[in-house]
């Protein structure tokens, strides 16, 4: 055999078995599966795990962008007309969410936590300087004690509206963004603190918020199962609440927003409990995105999250009292707001009836600025970039005994929305790219396998077809030496004629052979020895 033939025997062999191992290889999935359990081990709440502290402390900067909804004309309003707003903003804080006292319980199954949460104002990314800038909005603590003063009799109404009217409390209050978002010394609650000490005398719309958590959190660690990573097990104690008219619309699920589970598909949804408002939504998947050259999945609240029960009869446990519905796209929060008649909402009324839409002058939802989402990295779970959009909302309505709102027609009154917003820092998505090249090659590793077997079989061809070309320049070769002998050896041969006469007896001399009739006869030229 060759050096040739062995080369190709080798090479056909080694062909065959990369084949043969990646393709098997592939079939099993060995090395994605090997990945995959890998991945569910590293990702838990656990000391040992390398995501636990930035669980701990979040690297990416989190930013709350606060917008406000400046009434232009409250006299129109008060009058019976249609409210004008118009928007002022950002005022934007940088958050800081470290978690605290952090406690593992059951074995390592799960852990307590506080999220204590601070905001620092960021000038550089803001429209102006909130502790100058004024806004006119509606008097939220004057709705407040019209609503709790509703259920009561007429005369204690109009007994108790002469006497905001002598401290002057109107509708709509006009102060500095700094007094509506982070607290003022209000002189109504003032008076009632005064006589019920439990009533706090400060008003803002983030009041005790800054330097405060929003509930003791036990979570599930994920070492018992994947799918559990960062779930809430309880939230102040419970694990359903009381709120809500069903239970279903009671129970806490999924997590808090900060992680999820690895190996998130398309087709599943999320879901998140929203302690600010005071339930649980779910997420589904939009459509792929890219973030700092990391592939990720976008999930966001579909429609019928805050569908009218009329449309989606899941909802209706969001009534309080059954039945005590509102419309599409807004969701009544008073159960969990000390029975202010407060409403949320996406900002601008985005994916609400129309209805809500047009009862003010100065809105315009879009999608691009008002819709909230989260793109996730699918093979980890870890949120690459967030956008939680809110819209706070008060109901003004007309109420007997206050004759300021004799006219009014009642309106969802949009107050302010906040945009809370987090991306992937440098950092920390490089070393994603870096995490998700290797996941990448390990788990395409048998694909790589089959790979060099296809090239070894490309070659094997080559090696194949220029052998057989080599065989036939051999045989080629060799017919031709045959073919120069031939005709060499008939030039050295003589013949002899065919006689045409008869034959007649004849002396033949003793010398020459015989001949035998009429034939064709090649005479030796030189006599040959064996």
């Amino acid at each position: 055999m060759t050096r040739r033939s062995c080369a190709i025997y080798a090479t056909g062999i080694v062909c065959a078995h990369l084949l043969i191992v990646g393709i098997a290889l592939v079939v099993a999935q060995v090395f994605q599966t090997m990945i995959h359990s890998r991945l569910k081990k590293e990702m838990t709440l656990t000391e040992k795990s390398q995501v636990f502290e930035s669980w701990k402390n979040p690297p990416p900067p989190v930013y709350m962008e606060y917008y406000f909804f400046n009434v232009t004309n409250p006299e129109v309003f008060l009058a019976g007309g249609k409210a004008a707003v118009k928007q002022i903003g950002p005022y934007t804080y940088r958050e800081y969410r470290p978690r605290e006292n952090v406690t593992f319980l059951e074995n390592g199954t799960k852990l307590y936590a506080l999220n204590p949460k601070t905001f620092v104002f960021v000038p550089e990314k803001s429209a102006g300087d909130p502790e100058v800038d004024i806004v006119r909005t509606v008097n939220i603590p004057f709705v407040a004690v019209m609503s709790e003063l509703n259920s009561y009799s007429f005369f204690l109404r109009t007994f108790v509206s002469m006497y905001m009217n002598g401290l002057g409390v109107e509708l709509f209050m006009t102060r500095t963004v700094h007094e509506v978002l982070w607290g003022f010394k209000d002189p109504l609650l003032t008076k009632i603190h005064s006589m019920r000490p439990e009533v706090d005398e400060h008003f803002g719309l983030m009041w005790k918020k800054n330097g405060t958590h929003e509930g003791e959190f036990v979570f599930h660690t994920g070492e018992e199962n994947y799918l559990d990573y960062g779930k809430i097990d309880t939230w102040n104690g419970l694990r359903e609440m009381s709120w809500w008219s069903s239970k279903q619309s009671n129970m806490i699920n999924g997590t808090d927003g900060a992680v999820f589970h690895p190996l998130i598909n398309r087709n599943e949804l999320l879901y998140i409990f929203a302690a600010d408002l005071c339930r649980s939504i779910h997420l589904a998947y939009v459509k792929d995105v890219d973030v700092k050259g990391i592939q990720a999945y976008r999930f966001a609240p579909p429609s019928d999250v805050l569908m009218s029960p009329k449309d989606n009869p899941a909802n209706e446990g969001f009534c309080v009292p059954a039945g005590d519905c509102l419309g599409t796209g807004v969701l009544k929060v008073s159960v969990c707001r000390e029975g202010a008649p407060i409403v949320v909402s996406f900002p601008h009324f985005y994916q609400a009836d129309p209805k809500y839409i047009n009862a003010v002058d100065g809105l315009s939802p879009n999608k691009e600025e008002h819709e909230t989402y989260l793109d996730l990295q699918p093979t980890t779970g870890v949120p690459i970039r967030a956008c939680k959009r809110a819209q706070l909302n008060i109901i003004l309505k007309r109420v007997q005994g206050f004759p300021k709102t004799k006219f009014i027609n009642e309106t969802i009154f949009p107050i302010m929305f906040v945009n809370e917003t987090a991306t992937i820092d440098d950092d920390s998505a490089s070393q994603m790219r870096t995490l998700l090249l290797i996941v990448t090659l390990v788990s395409n590793f048998p694909l790589l396998i089959v790979g060099m077997g296809i090239i070894l079989l490309l070659v094997l061809v080559v090696l194949f077809c220029r052998n057989r070309q080599k065989k036939n320049e051999v045989k080629r070769i060799d017919f031709t030496e045959a073919f120069h002998s031939f005709t060499t050896v008939k030039d050295d041969t003589a013949y002899t004629q065919v006689s045409d006469k008869p034959d007649e007896p004849s002396e033949t001399p003793a010398n020459q052979p015989m001949r035998n009739g009429s034939y064709i006869a090649m005479s030796p030229v030189e006599a040959q020895k064996c």
